[in-house]
C-alpha cells in the first residue's frame, strides 16, 4: 500500500505543481485586473507631464516614492535620473530584471486627448513641445503596476526582482551620457547580479491585445554618421573653377544606396542606410567649399555592420578623390545601439508564458524591425527577452510612433502587466 501511495505521489506531483503554479498566476492576473484603472491613471499623469532624456526628475520621484511605499530597497540617480527597486521573494531563486523607460520626445502633441501634453521646451535651439510619442509613459505605469502586484505576492516569488526604470532611451542630450549603456556602466546588472532581463514596448501599429515576439535579431543595431565633403568654392557662373562638393555629395548619396541593393544578402537580413540631412552653402550663385551629410545605418548582425561601415568609407572617399575633393567619414558619430537580440532558448522557454498572458491566437511571431532599442545593452550582459504589446484600437487606423498623433489603446496595458507577471513566476519555477 505504501509503495502504491509513493508511486501515485510521484505520478501526480507534476500535475500538482502545475496546478499550484497556475493558481499563483491566476491570482496575479486577478490583481492586474483590479489595478488596471490605477495604471491608466498613472500613465495619463505621465503623459500630461512628459520629460526629456536625463531630465525625468518628476517621473523618477513618483516612481521612487511608489517603490518605497511597497517596502522595496530603492536606489535613485542611477544613470542620471534612473530608479532601481529590489524586491526579495519569499523563496530562493534567480535575479530577474524588469525594465521600463521613462523619457519623452521633442514632439508637439496635437491635443486630441484630455490629458494631452502642453509642455514646451527649447531643443537644439528650437522651441518645441514635449510629448510621450513612443509609449514610455505606458511602460513606466505598467511596471509600477507589476511592482505593486509582486510586492503583495512576494511570498510566492522564487528569487529576487530588480525593477529598472531607465532614463534617456531616446538618447541623452548633446555632450551627456545616458540610457541603458550608462546604467550598465554604473552597475545596474550587479549587486545582486542579474540572471535574466525582460522588457516590453507598446506597438501602435498592432491591434491591442496582441503580443509580438521574435527569437534572434529583433530590432536593428543603429548608429548615426556624418560625411564631410570638402572641395573648392567658386562663383556659380564659373563652376569649372571649383571642386564642387555639392555634386560630389550627390554622387556619394546615390552610390551609398547600392550597398543595400548590391552588397547585403537581403535573403538573410535586412539593412538600411539613410541620409537624413544635407547642408552646404548659403547662396544660389556660390559653389560652397564644404557640404555635410548626416545619416543612419541599421543592421541585424555584426558581419553586415562591419561590411557596410567599410563600404561607406570606400565609396565616400573614392568618389571624393575621383572628383578631386576629400571626404571625411565619422561613423559612428555619437549614437550606437547594438542589435536587440532575443536569446532563442529563452524565447522557447518563455513563449508559453506570453501565450498564457495574451492567448495563443494573440501571441504572434513577427518580423525584425529596423528601429532600435538600447535594451540591447542589458542583453549583452545576460540573456534577455524583449517583446511588443499591441496598442492600436481594433478597427482603427494605426498611428506612427514619434509623431504628433501617436495614440495607444489603454486596454493593452493589462496585457503588458500580465506578460511580465507570467514571465516572473514561470522563469523561476
Amino acid at each position: 500500500m505504501i509503495k502504491k501511495t509513493i508511486l501515485l505521489i510521484i505520478y501526480f506531483s507534476p500535475f500538482l505543481i502545475f496546478a499550484q503554479q497556475q493558481k499563483i498566476i491566476f491570482k496575479a492576473y486577478t490583481e492586474a485586473d483590479k489595478l488596471e484603472q490605477k495604471v491608466i491613471s498613472w500613465r495619463r499623469d505621465f503623459h500630461a507631464n512628459p520629460e526629456l532624456g536625463n531630465r525625468e526628475f518628476r517621473t523618477a520621484e513618483i516612481v521612487a516614492k511608489h517603490l518605497r511605499s511597497l517596502n522595496m530597497e530603492v536606489t535613485t540617480g542611477v544613470g542620471k535620473t534612473g530608479v532601481v527597486g529590489i524586491l526579495k521573494g519569499g523563496l530562493p531563486g534567480p535575479v530577474i530584471a524588469l525594465r521600463a523607460d521613462m523619457d519623452a520626445l521633442p514632439v508637439t502633441e496635437r491635443p486630441s486627448l484630455p490629458f494631452a501634453s502642453k509642455v514646451t521646451t527649447t531643443y537644439n535651439g528650437k522651441e518645441t513641445g514635449v510629448m510621450h510619442a513612443c509609449g514610455h509613459d505606458a511602460h513606466t505605469a505598467i511596471l509600477m503596476g507589476v511592482a505593486e502586484i509582486l510586492s503583495v505576492m512576494r511570498k510566492d516569488i522564487k528569487g529576487t526582482i530588480k525593477f529598472i526604470f531607465q532614463p534617456a532611451e531616446e538618447g541623452a542630450p548633446a555632450g551627456e551620457e545616458g540610457g541603458a549603456k550608462l546604467m550598465v556602466k554604473e552597475g545596474v546588472m550587479e549587486n545582486p547580479k542579474v540572471d535574466v532581463v525582460f522588457g516590453l514596448h507598446t506597438d501602435a501599429l498592432s491591434p491591442a491585445g496582441q503580443i509580438l515576439y521574435k527569437p534572434g535579431g529583433f530590432m536593428a543595431s543603429a548608429c548615426d554618421m556624418k560625411i564631410i565633403v570638402k572641395g573648392k568654392g567658386s562663383h556659380g557662373a564659373a563652376p569649372w573653377m571649383s571642386v564642387d562638393p555639392v555634386v560630389t555629395a550627390s554622387q556619394i548619396i546615390s552610390a551609398l544606396q547600392t550597398i543595400v541593393s548590391r552588397n547585403v544578402n537581403l535573403t538573410e537580413n535586412p539593412a538600411v542606410i539613410s541620409i537624413g540631412s544635407i547642408s552646404g552653402g548659403n547662396r544660389f550663385n556660390i559653389v560652397p567649399e564644404q557640404v555635410e551629410m548626416l545619416g543612419t545605418v541599421r543592421t541585424f548582425n555584426e558581419d553586415d555592420r562591419k561590411m557596410i561601415f567599410t563600404r561607406i568609407r570606400e565609396i565616400a572617399t573614392n568618389i571624393a578623390e575621383a572628383n578631386k575633393a576629400t571626404a571625411e567619414v565619422l561613423l559612428p558619430l555619437s549614437v550606437e545601439f547594438p542589435v536587440t537580440f532575443n536569446d532563442s532558448s529563452l524565447v522557447q522557454k518563455m513563449l508559453p508564458s506570453l501565450q498564457n498572458a495574451a492567448g495563443i491566437a494573440n501571441t504572434v511571431l513577427t518580423h525584425p524591425v529596423t528601429v532600435s532599442e538600447d535594451f540591447s545593452y542589458y542583453q549583452q550582459k545576460v540573456p534577455g527577452l524583449y517583446f511588443f504589446i499591441g496598442g492600436r484600437p481594433v478597427n482603427a487606423a494605426p498611428t506612427s510612433h514619434h509623431t504628433a498623433d501617436f495614440f495607444l489603446d489603454e486596454s493593452s496595458f493589462k496585457v503588458g502587466m500580465k506578460a511580465f507577471l507570467a514571465l516572473v513566476f514561470d522563469y523561476g519555477k
